[in-house]
C-alpha cells in the first residue's frame, strides 16, 4: 500500500530511520557486510562477497524488466538520482577480465573490482540531496549473478529502440 508520498508502506528499509537500524537490517536480513561511517552516518560495504554493476538509469530500467520477464529477479538496485545511474548488487561470479571491463565501458557500464567501496542508501542520504535511494530495495539475501546482469545488459543494448 502506498502513502501520499508514493513510498511503499511495506518497504522495510524506509521505516529504519537510524543508520544503526538500517545497517543492522542490511547485515542480518540482507546478508550485506555493511558498516557505518560514524562521522557521516553513511553506510557502505567493501566489495568481495558482493559485487556491483552500474549503468545509466534508462538502461537499468530496461535490464530490470528484461530480467523479470525472463524469470530472473533483478535483486537489489541502488538509484543515484543526481548522476542518473543505477547500481545492481550482484554475486561477483566473473573473473577480473580486461576485455569484459572494456566491453562494459563501451556499453556505459562499470563493474566494481574486489575491495571497492559500495555506498548503500542510508538515513543520512534522506535530505534534499538524495544521493542514494533504492530503485528496488533488498528484502533478503538474494542477489543475481553478475553474469545474468551482464547478459541482460548485452540483450538490452542489442535490442535498443532506434531514435
Amino acid at each position: 500500500m502506498a502513502d501520499r508520498s508514493g513510498v511503499l508502506a511495506n518497504d522495510a528499509t524506509m521505516v529504519l530511520e537510524t543508520p544503526m537500524a538500517r545497517c543492522r537490517f542490511y547485515r542480518h536480513v540482507c546478508g550485506l557486510p555493511a558498516c557505518i561511517e560514524p562521522s557521516m552516518g553513511r553506510i557502505s560495504l567493501v566489495s568481495g562477497s558482493v559485487g556491483a554493476i552500474t549503468v545509466p538509469t534508462q538502461l537499468g530500467a530496461r535490464v530490470k524488466i528484461h530480467m523479470q520477464n525472463s524469470g530472473t529477479p533483478a535483486g537489489p538496485i541502488i538509484s543515484h538520482p543526481r548522476s542518473k545511474r543505477w547500481t545492481f548488487l550482484v554475486v561477483p561470479d566473473i573473473p577480473c577480465d580486461m576485455p569484459l571491463f572494456s566491453e562494459l565501458f563501451r556499453l556505459n557500464a562499470t563493474m566494481t573490482s574486489a575491495g571497492a567501496q559500495i555506498a548503500l542508501p542510508s538515513p543520512a542520504d534522506d535530505g534534499p540531496a538524495r544521493l542514494r535511494v533504492w530503485a528496488q530495495a533488498p528484502r533478503d539475501s538474494y542477489r543475481p549473478s553478475a553474469l545474468a546482469v551482464i547478459g541482460a545488459i548485452r540483450d538490452c543494448v542489442r535490442t535498443r529502440p532506434r531514435r
